[in-house]
């Protein structure tokens, strides 16, 4: 059996630079809880427990439903998302799945009529950042961390 290695204690230095990539968007000018919603979101696609976690305990603290959550993996029929919502949340699938290796016109186009210039580096950024903690929360899985996140921990 593999012994399972705490990148979060072994890996600082590592992680310094991806945690800096968080202080920033900490202070986006994207609202905060659109940022969660997407890491939530990109979390699904990727799998990642910790991730889920932790992100959808920021999200209920900071007033989102139950439902909405419960309902995010098919956020494109269902009616309680803004445009604003959806235009991040097909970028965040696009820039996740990368098709093709570009985002398509269309994605392109309804982020870029939802979003200002600084909004949509921020959000691109965001969207990085989350992919890149999942791939190391799954790259190196500690599964007794899963549900011991308290809401705002890293904030």
């Amino acid at each position: 059996m593999s012994q399972t290695i705490n990148v979060h204690e072994k890996g600082q230095r590592a992680l310094k630079s991806l945690n800096s990539l968080g202080a920033y968007l900490h202070k986006s000018v994207v609202e905060q809880p659109l940022l969660h919603l997407i890491y939530y979101r990109v979390s699904q696609l990727n799998g990642c427990a910790f991730c889920l976690d932790m992100h959808s305990k920021d999200l209920l603290a900071g007033g989102e439903t139950t439902q909405r959550l419960l309902v995010l993996d098919a956020w494109r029929e269902a009616p309680f998302y803004t445009e604003r919502e959806r235009a991040a949340l097909a970028l965040a699938e696009a820039l996740t799945k990368l098709k093709g290796g570009h985002v398509d016109a269309a994605t392109h186009e309804a982020a870029r009529e939802q979003f200002s210039d600084e909004e949509l580096i921020d959000l691109t950024f965001a969207i990085i950042a989350i992919n890149s903690y999942n791939r190391v929360n799954i790259a190196f899985p500690n599964p007794a961390m899963v549900g011991t996140y308290t809401p705002g921990q890293y904030a």
